[in-house]
């Protein structure tokens, strides 16, 4: 396929790489296209080559970049969406795939000019693989690639072709979801970050400092575990509340295998892949603060959490945790740029439905 990869950054940078290994035409659109090599080599954690993908082309012209795609994929975050979607949906022509990866982050609303242009809008429930840049333009680490993909499309009807193409894409099984709300609410990166960013920070006030970066994994504690599977919690009764089918939003319990405080604490901190991380903090002259321009900020609060709470506000699910760590972050930063929910429940439901895949 002709395929066009969207962003030069940790997911975008493997996307393209393994795309281009297996065959497929790739166009890489970023704004530095002079420091990218055509030749993109992926390493294992133990710095073993894995493969290399040799790109078609790297530019820095947006219309160019898509004028050919048979498939198109975002991977920029989703503070950005707002900002891209006009620049990128006069440009979509009928038939063409669009996918944004992870799907979450209101892509569904940023992008929904994509199907009014006769496109299909594809969503993946979660990435294929943790990926970290190793060189920026000519390697990256692949890390814990998933066993399964879960992809969400609108129109729904569509989900079920567009997994095929990802299945042959991506040598990984790919499962139709039922809508795309199941990206929407999955609690990922909404939840888990947020609830540990939440307890490792609630006590930070300007001009403190810590001695050091922690591990945001390794170091998980019993007290973000405890406020994550209450924030989990809330988001599954938001599932039942609404009338689709939302069985595939799985919780992070049942996600992680772990049903208690303890036990999620050591599941997270085992997790290999996640070896290494560490939390999204900058240092200064006396130690260290929390970087509140992370993505781990600017992305997973006010277009992660912040939709999972506009969404129970409809359907009247009372979310007392969630909002805990939703004001602690407005607190923090008093940012007002973030996801507003501006649909009642029947446009809601008018959104995702689509005849049954």
């Amino acid at each position: 396929m002709r395929i066009t990869v969207i962003g030069g950054g940790n997911i975008g940078t493997l996307m393209a790489a393994e795309l281009a290994y297996r065959g497929n035409e790739v166009t890489v659109y970023t704004s530095n296209p002079q420091i990218w090599s055509r030749r993109i080599e992926v390493y294992d954690a133990s710095n073993r080559l894995l493969m290399c993908g040799d790109l078609t082309k790297i530019t820095g012209d947006l219309a160019d970049a898509v004028a050919e795609a048979e498939m198109i994929w975002i991977t920029v975050p989703a503070q950005m969406f707002a900002e891209f979607a006009p620049k990128i949906c006069p440009l979509i022509r009928k038939g063409q795939y669009v996918g944004v990866v992870p799907g979450s982050g209101g892509a569904e609303f940023a992008f929904r000019e994509v199907t009014e242009r006769g496109g299909i809008l594809l969503g993946l429930q979660r990435v294929h693989s943790i990926a970290r840049v190793k060189e920026r333009g000519s390697s990256v680490y692949m890390l814990g690639r998933k066993a399964e993909l879960k992809l969400g499309a609108i129109p729904a009807a569509a989900s079920g072709a567009a997994a095929g193409i990802l299945e042959r894409l991506f040598d990984i099984p790919c499962s139709p979801l039922p809508n795309y709300l199941s990206v929407t609410l999955t609690p990922s990166n909404p939840i888990l970050h947020t609830t540990r960013l939440y307890t490792m920070f609630k006590n930070y006030r300007a001009g403190m400092v810590y001695e050091r970066n922690f591990l945001f994994y390794e170091e998980w504690d019993d007290a973000a575990s405890e406020m994550l599977i209450a924030c989990d919690g809330e988001l599954q009764s938001l599932c039942r509340a609404i009338p689709m089918d939302l069985t595939a939003v799985e919780s992070l319990c049942d996600y992680y295998e772990s049903r208690t405080v303890g036990a999620m604490t050591q599941k997270i901190r085992s997790i290999k892949a996640f070896r290494g991380i560490t939390s999204p903090m900058k240092q200064v002259d006396c130690g260290w603060v929390p970087d509140f321009d992370s993505r781990y900020f600017t992305a997973d609060f006010p277009y992660g959490l912040k939709i999972i709470k506009d969404f129970a506000e409809v359907y009247g699910i009372k979310t007392p945790n969630m909002d805990k760590v939703w004001d602690w972050y407005t607190g923090c930063t008093g940012s007002a740029d973030c996801f507003r929910l501006e649909a009642d429940k029947s446009a809601i439901e008018e959104i995702y439905a689509a005849p049954s895949v």
